[in-house]
């Protein structure tokens, strides 16, 4: 459950998944006053801007900024899409917010179908994810039953309907275009871009894709002020942000920080190292992103212009903490595997890359593996890189070329030890 509450106020309280328990906090207040007061969808839109919200689902695009991409005015049908397929090694962050607070999420999005004109939502969550599924749907039929979604919401003339969707547990459908074939009941292959989604995105459509944690943070934003939630982050990453910590500490779990807030905090948050052991390596943001060593990431703030100075990125800010007996060959191995077995196999590079990586890297392991394999995983790694038609070639790349620059005495270790025999 999620620790140091801000913007996700009802984990602490008894059922609080239900809509009275969200209601007695102040939940669809917001909701109820836009569908009294009709403010102009511009004006909220830039209360977004304003407040540096950005994507809470790994790319960190400013939401505000996304929303005004969509041509709203536009005849025909526009719809407004949750990305809840949390696929992402060592993120759980999504999750919570959908079993515990699914209320705000539906509030979330409905008010942007208001700002964008759209009238119908989707839900589309992890195929994994029974228990938060059941959840959103108890959730949704209540708010239905209580007149927030629907036709002439509150006789207030605007519509918005949602569904919530499962998807049947693919990597590749986190990948927004993926996600929108996949919700059209064709396979969950990513499409070329452009055209983005913003225009020519579900059915054809005009479509706004944004991750759980992005829409379940608009409510909030417009009910204490753009002002408020910009002041937690730093300047370029506004607000608080939920953090998936696992691996090697006392207490995995999930955490709710200000932008910019350092490591070694959030560390101790999470209860310090299991067992009180020395730090060796964390993985920030998801398997996807480069690793960093200890030394330089107790000296880094969770935010995404500290982390890439870094040499890595935020992501989905999913935190592997990994202690100093932790075989990173094997760590790398483990990665390798998951990125081959979800490939799509659309892109040649991706689907011969990701399998010639985890073959190299079992070698390796095994203490098969030469140094030209280690020459070669880092020249495959780079061939893999911004040739594919999105972007899980670089996700399956970025970790291996990460490990082996940090980390790279480990894997001369099993090589010479081979060459020795």
């Amino acid at each position: 459950m999620l620790i140091n509450q801000v913007c996700f106020r009802t984990l602490d309280k008894k059922d609080p998944a239900s809509l009275a328990t969200y209601e007695s906090l102040g939940g669809y207040s917001v909701w109820r006053r836009i569908l009294k007061d009709k403010p102009s969808a511009d004006e909220l839109i830039d209360e977004i801007k304003k407040s540096g919200l950005r994507g809470r689902g790994g790319a960190g695009f400013p939401t505000g900024l996304k929303w005004s991409f969509m041509p709203r005015h536009r005849e025909g049908q526009k719809y407004v899409v949750c990305n809840s397929d949390e696929g992402e090694p060592g993120t759980f962050k999504d999750r919570d917010i959908m079993r515990y607070n699914p209320h705000q999420l539906i509030e979330g999005m409905a008010i942007a179908g208001y700002i964008l004109n759209a009238t119908i939502g989707y839900n589309y969550i992890r195929g994994e994810y029974i228990e938060p599924f059941d959840v959103c749907e108890k959730a949704l039929a209540d708010a239905r039953k209580a007149g927030l979604i629907g036709k002439n919401i509150l006789g207030s003339g605007v519509d918005f309907e949602l569904h919530n969707t499962i998807g049947a547990g693919a990597y590749i459908c986190g990948e927004e275009t993926a996600l929108l074939e996949s919700l059209e009941g064709k396979k969950g292959l990513p499409r070329f871009k452009p055209p983005f989604p913003a225009n020519f995105g579900l059915y054809g459509r005009p479509t706004i894709i944004n991750n759980t944690e992005s829409y379940a943070s608009v409510p909030v934003i417009l009910e204490k002020g753009a002002d408020w939630f910009a002041k937690m982050g730093t300047e370029k990453s506004g607000g608080t942000k939920i953090f998936s910590v696992s691996g090697h500490v006392k207490r995995p779990g999930n955490y709710e920080v200000p932008m910019g807030t350092p490591f070694k905090v959030l560390l101790e948050m999470a209860g310090g190292m299991l067992n009180d052991r020395p730090l060796k390596a964390v993985i920030p943001g998801g398997s996807s992103v480069p690793v960093l060593p200890a030394d330089i990431m107790m000296d880094v703030n969770m935010d995404y212009e500290s982390l890439s100075k870094a040499g890595s990125m935020l992501g989905a800010g999913s935190v592997i903490v990994m202690d100093d007996t932790t075989d990173m060959v094997k760590v790398l191995a483990r990665i390798s595997d998951f990125y081959f077995e979800e490939s799509c196999g659309q892109c040649t590079p991706c689907r011969e890359g990701t399998g010639w990586l985890a073959r190299m890297l079992h070698r390796v392991m095994h203490g098969e593996g030469t140094k030209e394999d280690l020459d070669k995983l880092q020249a495959v790694s780079n061939k893999m890189m911004g040739r594919t038609i999105c972007a899980l070639a670089d996700a399956a790349a970025m970790p291996v070329l990460s490990f082996i620059k940090h980390f790279r005495s480990e894997f001369d270790a099993l090589v010479k030890n081979r060459s020795s025999l």
